[in-house]
């Protein structure tokens, strides 16, 4: 490492124990915890999304939670704008930023304080304008026209992602930039941020599915199926990328079709064991990542140990 740490990540795959190390740690080393979950930055999305309760939090300030409607899209670089003055604020007052989650995209863009090519309010129209034109053209006149403007980006998209090669051509059409020269210049900033990384898995697979299932069976002993009925009863379209989260979805497929909520349970433990293997591939890439590997009954106080152990001896106090 070229850099003294400023912050400390702890990632990891679902129901690995990142939230109780990161309070553990917060207490130890006065720090304060910065979420990096996509889906607890909604409100009222709490106990499908294992958001962590006052109790859990321990007096630990926790940041980046509640911060943005179920209705609302949430992008990573609305993240990456608000964590930002968070992070710079927590270390402006002598404490340390502990980012804790599971969403790696989060934290590496945040890490990177890397800015994204705007997606300010569509106020000329071009993004709604794009969209009429798909609709009724289909999208082959629009990726011809991206190959004109940005042939990196074209090449890169599969011919069938709407959603991005509109994105690259409003990019295109209301910065006169294309999205990938914007994304050559952001990777070419130096890092904002330079953390040590705490990665938590388990040796053996059925361990970590096993601590899924039990904290899919303890979400609904909670009442996930009324915290499901309660948001589409607030009018939150189904549809809408918070309702189709992990631990939505499958709740609300269950109670439209008739089927016993039970089996749209059984779905989100499946659902979320293929989501922590897609989280681990994506931590497995860091090569500075220091790994804590449980055993199937996880020495949590060891783990805090020799967590507390490596900060100080990378200067972290």
């Amino acid at each position: 490492m070229n850099h003294t740490p400023d912050c400390l990540v702890i990632c990891g795959p679902t129901a690995s124990g990142k939230t109780a190390l990161a309070v553990a740690l917060a207490q130890r080393l006065n720090g304060e915890v910065v979420s990096a979950d996509s889906m607890q930055v909604y409100r009222g999305m709490d106990i499908g999304t294992a958001k962590p309760t006052a109790e859990e939090m321990q007096g630990v300030p926790h940041h980046m939670l509640d911060v943005a409607d179920p209705w609302e899209n949430f992008s990573v670089g609305r993240y990456v704008s608000q964590a930002i003055p968070v992070m710079d604020d927590i270390l402006a007052r002598g404490k340390l930023p502990i980012v804790a989650g599971g969403t790696g995209l989060y934290i590496d863009n945040l890490m990177a304080g890397r800015e994204f090519a705007p997606f300010a309010p569509d106020t000329a129209g071009v993004r709604q304008q794009l969209q009429q034109q798909a609709r009724e053209e289909g999208l082959e006149p629009l990726r011809d026209k991206l190959a004109q403007v940005d042939p990196e980006s074209a090449q890169r998209l599969h011919p069938n992602d709407e959603k991005r090669i509109i994105r690259a051509l409003e990019v295109y059409l209301t910065t006169g930039k294309t999205i990938s020269q914007h994304n050559r210049e952001s990777q070419a900033i130096p890092p904002r941020y330079h953390p040590l990384t705490i990665g938590l898995d388990f040796e053996e697979r059925p361990h970590l599915w096993q601590r899924i299932d039990r904290r899919v069976d303890v979400m609904m002993e909670q009442g996930l199926e009324d915290e499901v009925r309660r948001l589409l009863d607030a009018g939150i379209p189904p549809t809408c990328t918070a309702m189709q989260a992990i631990g939505y979805k499958e709740i609300i497929s269950a109670l439209e079709q008739g089927r016993p909520v039970e089996e749209g349970a059984e779905e989100v433990k499946l659902r979320s064991r293929q989501y922590a293997k897609r989280q681990l591939t994506w931590f497995r890439r860091n090569p500075n990542t220091h790994w804590i590997r449980w055993g199937e009954n996880p020495n949590f106080s060891q783990a805090v140990a020799s967590s507390t152990e490596l900060a100080h001896a990378h200067g972290l106090q």
